[in-house]
């Protein structure tokens, strides 16, 4: 159990860094000047945290058999991750459409945003992200497929 404690921020350090120095296939995208990281990883990766850490309690807590879906943005030019923008995803599997916002959190240091959301099934799943960056008027808006390996 004290292994998985361990082993969670790295994970996620790797879901959600790894992609800045190398190519990722479906995972990335860069839209109007925005690179967007996603990835999704089982909600029981979180649920083995201590009470008093942040990740036990966010976004209200964890439900048995949901996911947890991560967003990590940065500014294509400069590389500086993004932390003031409302991130909201629409997914959408064979048999439902899940709504959710995407609240931002702190994992390891590093900003991103996310959510639990429940993905029976392996899939596949189309994921679309609609980020709203602060002085911009219109959202940035990405695409992503996603299924269970």
């Amino acid at each position: 159990m004290r292994a998985r404690h361990a082993i969670f921020p790295g994970l996620l350090i790797l879901a959600l860094l790894a992609p800045v120095h190398g190519a990722v296939g479906g995972h990335r995208q860069i839209v109007d000047g925005v690179a967007i990281y996603f990835g999704v990883v089982p909600a029981e990766l979180v649920r083995g945290h201590p009470r008093e850490h942040p990740e036990s309690e966010m976004h209200g807590g964890i439900a048995a058999g949901e996911s947890h879906l991560m967003v990590a943005l940065f500014d294509e030019k400069t590389g500086e991750r993004i932390v003031r923008a409302k991130v909201a995803a629409t997914i959408t599997g064979s048999d439902r459409k899940i709504e959710k916002r995407l609240e931002p959190m702190v994992v390891a240091g590093a900003a991103t945003y996310g959510n639990y959301v429940y993905l029976a099934g392996q899939g596949p799943y189309r994921i679309d992200l609609e980020v709203r960056l602060p002085g911009r008027a219109r959202p940035v808006r990405a695409r992503f497929e996603w299924a269970r390996s």
